[in-house]
């Protein structure tokens, strides 16, 4: 009999009526736990104790808070090679990037111990005599947080970190297709000591239980990051009530190869950002803009190191690529190739499901060749190991190709020309730049986000977080003469 994994609500694990199956994509007849579906019930009852919880733990000592994020950051870290291995079982990814994610998800809770005690105020003179001025942040209140399955660790870690260390209470609503690493952060952090209530789990479908918090008047804020269609929906639903909320969304990166780039170094960042994760990233780049005066050599090298890469079970030695994370997404993507195909593209290598001795969702990583910017998978985000090439014939050319998107959160370029790259990062229209580096692969302590449909609110990540977790209060004070 499977075990069953409850939800965390009021400081108590609840057992549920409906639980959802977790399988391992790798290997579908491994059945990893039954886990807890919360409904519309349990949304109201948390978002009640979220309320309740509050003022305790807004009113809980700077060094206590700061204390107990690094008792999470560090139980992370110690754990990360255990916990690793259970994320890569229930995603996908090969082990070594399960266990770092964890280790990551380590890091943001201890980077924002250390803002706890950073948090500090301003203050001015105003311009009518005897009167001073503080401005301080305050908690927004009772945070909602709804986080995807492709790092449902890291990204998870990195809301609900500053959430938790700028005062405001949580309820965490993860992605149904990564229940086991929710439920086994949710167990770190209840552990931690804050007051009962703080911190809540929510496991259950997006339409009910991230509707629902997204609807309620209860919460404060919410912070979203998913696909362009839901967010839209957090967004309208939040609106309603003047919620504010913050949105991470799809993508189209793309890399541009100039004609003096080194191509060794691109191939390798193409490889590490279009296809590590198998390709399942907001930061992955699925467009490669290539200079035609080497388009061929960059083609040729590129396939055949997209050919070389060894598709297996994500916790097996060796593994480069993992399964995709469920047979839906894997029908996705094979019907991305097929469209390519259609549209007049050449499938350069891979594309095709494979058979391995295990049954699991695995899929050759693809190499699309012959494309335009015109071209549907050029337009949307796959979130797929596919890649597509473009050849241009100016770096003008290429610049304008790279902007030509609705998406705007990662672009890179490849080039030994200072003139090029800088003038390159000025003008792309991204919220993140990359210079002779792959599109994937951000630090902790920086902005992150981007632009157009990409993005909506304040940066995530650094000390940017603050302007979503909090609110400014602005204090006018007459002392008056002293006697």
């Amino acid at each position: 009999m499977a075990e069953r994994y409850a939800n965390l609500i009021g400081g108590k694990w609840r057992q549920s009526e409906r639980f959802h199956e977790n399988r391992n994509p790798s290997d579908v007849t491994d059945l990893i736990g039954l886990y807890a579906q919360a409904d519309a019930a349990d949304v109201d009852e948390a978002v009640a104790a979220g309320r309740a919880a509050m003022p305790a733990w807004r009113a809980t000592g700077l060094e206590q808070r700061q204390a107990i994020l690094n008792r999470i950051g560090m139980e992370l870290m110690d754990r990360s090679a255990e916990l690793g291995e259970l994320l890569s079982r229930e995603e996908g990814k090969p082990l070594a990037e399960g266990r770092g994610e964890v280790f990551r998800a380590g890091q943001f809770f201890t980077y924002y111990a250390a803002e706890v005690l950073r948090q500090l105020g301003e203050n001015a003179d105003s311009v009518r005599p005897g009167i001073e001025i503080d401005m301080r942040r305050e908690p927004m209140g009772l945070v909602a947080i709804v986080s995807p399955w492709n790092f449902p660790t890291a990204t998870a870690s990195w809301k609900i970190a500053p959430a938790l260390a700028y005062g405001n209470a949580v309820i965490w609503k993860p992605a149904n297709e990564t229940p086991a690493s929710a439920f086994a952060l949710a167990d770190i952090i209840h552990r931690a000591g804050l007051p009962d209530g703080a911190f809540q789990l929510l496991m259950g479908p997006g339409a009910v239980i991230g509707n629902g918090l997204a609807r309620h008047r209860g919460v404060d804020a919410i912070t979203f990051t998913g696909s362009y269609e839901v967010g839209c929906q957090v967004a309208v639903a939040a609106a309603a009530n003047l919620t504010k909320f913050q949105l991470e969304l799809g993508s189209k990166n793309a890399l541009l190869i100039m004609d003096d780039a080194d191509l060794d170094l691109a191939v390798a960042a193409s490889i590490g950002g279009g296809y590590s994760g198998t390709g399942q990233k907001c930061t992955a780049s699925s467009r490669l803009v290539v200079h035609e005066k080497v388009h061929d050599v960059f083609v040729e090298k590129l396939a055949a190191a997209v050919a070389a890469l060894k598709v297996g079970h994500a916790l097996a030695d060796g593994t480069q690529i993992g399964p995709v994370v469920s047979e839906r997404q894997l029908a996705t993507n094979l019907a991305w190739v097929d469209r390519a195909r259609a549209a007049g593209a050449e499938v350069a290598v891979g594309g095709e499901r494979l058979q391995l001795a295990h049954d699991g969702f695995y899929m050759a990583p693809a190499l699309l060749t012959g494309t335009t910017n015109a071209m549907d998978f050029n337009r949307e985000e796959m979130f797929a190991p596919i890649a597509a090439v473009q050849t241009v014939s100016s770096y003008e050319e290429g610049l304008s190709i790279v902007n030509d998107t609705r998406f705007g959160l990662v672009a890179g370029i490849f080039s030994r020309s200072l003139a090029r790259t800088t003038h390159f990062r000025r003008h792309v229209e991204t919220g993140c730049v990359t210079i002779n580096l792959p599109t994937a692969g951000t630090d902790y302590h920086v902005p992150f986000g981007g632009r157009k449909d990409s993005s909506f609110g304040s940066r995530e990540q650094g000390r940017s977080a603050a302007e979503f977790y909090t609110q400014v209060k602005t204090a006018y004070i007459r002392a008056g003469e002293p006697e």
